[in-house]
């Protein structure tokens, strides 16, 4: 297959930004050697980054891979999107976004999803059917496990059978990754020992020893500041509240990823396919993250926590999936909008 040279670009690497030097991109993957290249990129001036990942949104169809890989988000992690043969029909697509799912995710049948008119397999049963519903997964593809938790007595998955699942999914190898809304779903999450929390309650901010206690399990939160601007905007509730529980986060050691819970679903807040990776970056900032923490929590962040090991980082060897922009991010967190090129590896 044809080689690349990209020449002279400075690198954001994944984890720093580095001087400039040539990267190049054999096939789908990034080499370390070029060889004659087919093609010569001239980058001088220009900063190449690994193609980000958005950690959260919602599938659509074909069209929402297009408008992801326009605006350089090469990976999309779906949280929940069915029949299975949707999903499957959107994967190893050429030249668009490459993407992960839950497929169906876990539902109470009281809960406030419910109303959204969920296929029966959706609603959880009880601990002794934990693993059979964790093997259904498995059988339509799913990639983790997503739960969505409500405040016990809220309509939710019951907590014994929340922790069941939890319990079933580790064993079959399979993250498990919690919606959580409210204080009382954190904690939950928290009990059940859940890989991957994302959102944070709008118009409310973490206690402290929920801090502590998400800090001391190690687990990961995904806060879609997006989604709560969004609500922020349509419910009146304070933005500012999803950034004190962010920055608490933050500092507590926590590693927050970048998603933004893009769909394009009736009844839902809105929140934009592509565009919306970058806005959720500057929301990282005023959170507290410096533009470095920022593009780690949308490249090798969730390549690390979602166990990607071939992309999030600009290394030989890794996937091709490249964003190459005009500017600095670590001065300018609006330079990621100035994209210049994209490579998406397959």
């Amino acid at each position: 297959m044809a080689t690349t040279l990209i020449r002279g670009a400075r690198v954001f690497d994944g984890r720093e930004l580095t001087g400039p030097r040539d990267v190049v991109i054999d096939g789908q993957v990034i080499a370390a050697e070029a060889g004659e290249p087919a093609e010569v990129v001239e980058a001088d001036g220009l900063t190449l980054l690994p193609g980000l990942i958005d950690a959260h949104l919602h599938l659509k169809g074909p069209e929402t891979l297009a408008k992801l890989v326009s605006y350089g988000v090469t990976t999309a992690l779906d949280m929940a999107t069915w029949p299975a043969s949707l999903v499957q029909s959107l994967r190893n697509q050429p030249g668009v976004t490459d993407i992960r799912s839950a497929g169906l995710p876990v539902i109470g049948r009281g809960g406030r999803h419910a109303q959204f008119g969920m296929p029966e397999g959706a609603y959880a049963g009880t601990p002794e059917q934990a693993g059979d519903m964790v093997s259904s997964r498995i059988a339509d593809g799913s990639d983790y496990l997503k739960l969505v938790l409500e405040a016990p007595g809220e309509g939710g998955p019951d907590p014994e059978t929340a922790a069941a699942l939890v319990v079933a999914a580790r064993d079959a190898g399979l993250r498990t990754i919690a919606h959580a809304t409210s204080l009382g779903a954190y904690d939950l999450a928290i009990a059940i020992g859940v890989d991957i929390v994302t959102h944070v309650p709008p118009g409310e901010v973490l206690r402290p020893e929920q801090v502590e206690a998400i800090a001391a399990a190690g687990q990961v939160v995904v806060p879609t500041l997006t989604m709560a601007e969004s609500i922020s905007k349509l419910r009146g509730t304070r933005l500012e509240d999803a950034l004190e529980t962010v920055s608490a986060l933050h500092e507590a050691g926590v590693p927050i990823l970048a998603g933004t819970d893009a769909n394009d679903q009736p009844g839902v807040p809105p929140v934009e396919y592509g565009a919306s990776l970058h806005r959720e970056l500057e929301l990282l900032t005023q959170a507290g993250l410096t533009n470095a923490e920022a593009l780690t929590a949308a490249t090798a962040g969730p390549a690390k926590h979602f166990k990607l090991a071939d992309r999030g980082v600009v290394e030989a060897g890794r996937r091709a999936d490249l964003l190459l922009i005009a500017g600095d991010p670590l001065k300018d967190l609006n330079a990621t909008r100035a994209i210049t090129r994209v490579w998406a590896a397959r």
